[in-house]
């Protein structure tokens, strides 16, 4: 194999650094130049059926996880275990690429080379929802080994609401029910659907400008929640809200109401969503920045007020008392890495389907 030239005045600074390690010839360079273009194609036509025969050299079988980034691995690391057995171990890991790159689309690079031996995992983002409406879409639906979220993204997991009072527990270690997080989550999600189809139909027709990102966000946050009517002031200020921004959107655009309406039938009869689960599907780092981040830092505040309360209110004085508050304030987390971490989202039932696709991928039980 041939490499390009280099020039002599490279060897000569190159040498001048380096040869008091190691002797640096001219053939020694060739040979690296050689072997990171023989690499980089090896990189390049990585498949299912390399990882087999390189597995088969192991003592277990091991298969090849390829997910979008570096956050994405605990959570597909999580789901994976549960499938270990004494012959068989999963890697899970970003890209084999020599120029690092990492995404969605680097991923789906990979989809002609995925097999039981390579198995690629993405956010579904609005392409589950899509169905086979785009290239795209039907690229991340029809791909055999691939795995999808379902919901837009992880971050929709690790907000799932039924899970949210333990994550304030443990942050707080205050177990006091003091909101109903699934109650103001459903009436929350109800309140946005108008909003999130207009966001979503603007993804369907490649048209960001209709409705932007930025402005969905600044839509559907909540800056503050009373606690004390579990949010009802918030969800009715936030309806007032999303009517002012639907009647705006309709009246810009009112050659795709019809059409908007049309895709609002289509994500309800064929893609199964219920406008009390609209959480599910939008932008996961809306919600998690911009609504859940909000809603349980207040929870945990008040939980954290009570727990003091009751310590303040006890027996205890002087000395004792100042431990005991001491002591407690060093057992207390920050709930949003909690939240990053959070594993309570098994019961929903979207979850329940990306692991009867796993299942059904590797034929167990």
């Amino acid at each position: 194999m041939e490499c390009a030239s280099i020039p002599e005045s490279f060897f000569g600074s190159f040498c001048s650094q380096k040869e008091q390690f190691y002797p640096v010839t001219k053939d020694r360079i060739n040979h690296c130049f050689t072997w990171n273009i023989m690499r980089k194609r090896l990189v390049q036509n990585i498949s299912s059926e390399y990882f087999a025969a390189t597995s088969a050299l192991q003592r277990k079988k091991c298969v090849m996880v390829y997910v979008e980034g570096y956050d994405d691995i605990p959570f597909w690391r999580a789901i994976f275990d549960e499938f270990e057995t004494t012959e068989r171990r999963f890697e899970v890991t970003t890209p084999v690429r020599s120029d690092l790159a990492k995404g969605k689309r680097v991923v789906m690079q990979f989809a002609p080379q995925a097999g039981k031996n390579l198995i690629l995992c993405v956010d579904s983002d609005f392409d589950y929802l899509l169905g086979d409406l785009s290239d795209k879409s039907r690229a991340v639906n029809n791909t055999p080994y691939l795995l999808q979220t379902y919901t837009y993204a992880i971050e929709n997991y690790l907000c799932y609401p039924p899970s949210l009072h333990s994550v304030c527990v443990r942050a707080t270690k205050n177990d006091t029910h003091i909101f109903d997080f699934e109650e103001f989550m459903a009436e929350y999600s109800r309140i946005i659907y108008p909003v999130f189809v207009w966001y979503a139909y603007a993804a369907r027709v490649d048209r960001p400008t209709i409705f932007t990102l930025s402005d969905f966000r600044n839509t559907v946050k909540i800056n503050y929640v009373n606690i004390e009517d579990n949010g009802e002031a918030t969800l009715a200020w936030l309806e007032k809200q999303v009517a002012k921004r639907v009647k705006f959107l309709r009246s810009k655009h009112q050659k795709r109401v019809e059409e908007v309406d049309k895709f609002d039938r289509y994500l309800r009869t064929e893609r199964g969503v219920v406008p009390e689960e609209t959480h599910l599907y939008m932008q996961g780092h809306a919600l998690f920045d911009n609504v859940v981040s909000t809603l349980v830092g207040t929870v945990c505040n008040a939980l954290r007020k009570l727990a003091v309360g009751q310590i303040l209110g006890s027996s205890r004085q002087g000395l004792p008392l100042n431990n005991e508050l001491s002591s407690y304030n060093n057992a207390l987390s920050d709930v949003n890495e909690l939240l990053k971490i959070n594993t309570g989202y098994r019961g929903c039932r979207l979850f329940t389907r990306l692991r009867e696709d796993l299942v059904r991928m590797l034929g167990v039980d």
